[in-house]
């Protein structure tokens, strides 16, 4: 295995300290944007006249050939081999000879991992926003199939006030729109830059280059220390990573509460359900129990990276390796999950008879009759006190607000009548008084 480094040394790295520092097991996902990377420094290497023209063409020529073997899935690493940068340079010196050899001139691996990570963030970030796009499209088809459906809102897990199933659904819409922008100004925060060295620049004056590499563009390291030393944006990233996790967690709960006989609200397609090894009957939301889950491996990997960054001195130290597991494993986390819930959310079915007798608790209805009392010149306080009274009434009694008859309801305030009541205990009448909601069709 050749190295990328080893002249002042007089013996050779115990396998043991090889086998623990080395990174190609899981860094080899950088291996296109190190072609990329690459590409863009051997046109700097040519405008500078470190290189002849014949010999970016075979370097490039080598480049794109490794490009193509990544993106028709025949690259295979060598994980003997320390990083994939130390690999890529292998290929390249069975590609282009000794050319190859100068592919490393005025460069650092501390800043090619800077601009390798940075490349694939950009990716994966793109990726994730048009993953999330799918869910939200799932989201409002799932509210344009359920079009008027209303269901009891909840505070504490306890029964609240009726709500249109549009805005608990909506709610979830907002989050996800949050998402979605959150990590595209992660995205617009990551800039591409080169000429960093190892920590303090190179001797070439790289700010006369204009460097693109299909259509992106590089800038000149304003900063070097900070260009190797910087991971503020793989801390954002997992940040913005670990709050859509979040978001989906609280959806797959709820699904997973509605699935469950006590609430009986929804059944969710078999395709999305597994069973039991012994008990037959079972029917089990694991792919949702698995995203509820999952939530805490992202907040995991963020942490991580801030612990392991939070000590650091400048500029780059070994320990920045570590950011790649936690930053990888988030963006697959997050895309698989919602790669499920794009399909998942659409094929639900909701029991709108089960909602409908849950529907009929008439404490649900408590705050619109304190509501009716306020509007008839009750001050809000008295009127709570009131419709309190009535409501341990019911309880006490066992019997329905809707048949208590008039003189019953008048002994807690004159304007309550059968007639009144039962007027305001309905769903659609409690929904469309709210007048404070702006109501407006959802569309991606």
């Amino acid at each position: 295995m050749s190295k990328m480094w080893g002249g002042r040394f007089g013996k050779k790295t115990n396998l043991l300290v090889e086998e623990f520092t080395k990174s190609i097991q899981f860094d080899k996902k950088l291996a296109e944007y190190d072609c990329l990377g690459s590409l863009a420094h051997i046109g700097i290497l040519k405008k500078a006249r470190l290189i002849t023209a014949q010999e970016h063409d075979k370097l490039k020529k080598g480049l794109v050939s490794i490009l193509n073997s990544i993106k028709s899935n025949k690259f295979e690493p060598d994980n003997s081999f320390e990083d994939i940068h130390s690999y890529v340079q292998h290929l390249m010196e069975k590609k282009a000879g000794k050319t190859a050899l100068k592919l490393h001139t005025a460069r650092s691996r501390n800043d090619q991992v800077a601009l390798d990570t940075k490349l694939y963030c950009a990716k994966e970030l793109l990726t994730t926003r048009n993953l999330l796009l799918k869910v939200m499209d799932s989201l409002v088809k799932l509210e344009n199939k359920n079009s008027g459906l209303k269901m009891p809102g909840y505070t504490h897990l306890q029964h609240a006030i009726p709500v249109a199933l549009a805005h608990h659904l909506g709610a979830y819409f907002s989050m996800l729109a949050r998402d979605f922008k959150r990590l595209g100004s992660t995205l617009e925060s990551i800039k591409f830059s080169m000429g960093a060295g190892a920590l303090a620049g190179t001797f070439i004056e790289s700010s006369k280059y204009n460097i693109v590499v299909k259509d992106l563009s590089i800038e000149p390291t304003m900063n070097p220390i900070d260009a190797v030393s910087d991971r503020d944006f793989v801390v954002e990233t997992l940040n913005a990573l670990a709050i859509t996790g979040m978001h989906l967690s609280r959806l797959a709960e709820d699904l997973v509460l509605w699935a469950t006989k006590e609430f009986d609200f929804i059944d969710i397609d078999d395709a999305f359900c597994t069973g039991s090894s012994l008990m037959p009957q079972k029917k089990n939301p694991d792919a949702l129990e698995l995203i509820r889950g999952s939530a805490g491996k992202l907040y995991g990997n963020l942490i991580s990276v801030l612990v392991m960054m939070k000590g650091l001195p400048l500029s780059y130290n070994r320990d920045m390796q570590l950011d790649k597991e936690p930053l990888f494993n988030s963006f697959e986390v997050v895309q698989q999950e919602l790669k499920v819930l794009a399909e998942l959310l659409p094929a639900i079915r909701f029991k709108k008879e089960n909602i409908a007798r849950q529907l009929e608790d008439e404490c649900l209805y408590a705050t619109d009759m304190t509501d009716y009392l306020v509007q008839k010149g009750v001050a809000f306080k008295d009127a709570h006190t009131i419709i309190g009274k009535l409501i341990a009434y019911k309880v006490k009694t066992g019997k329905e607000i809707k048949k208590m008859d008039d003189s019953e309801l008048r002994a807690f305030h004159p304007v309550l009548t059968g007639k009144v009541v039962k007027k305001i205990i309905d769903p659609e009448t409690s929904v469309e008084s709210k007048k404070s909601i702006k109501r407006k069709k959802r569309k991606i």
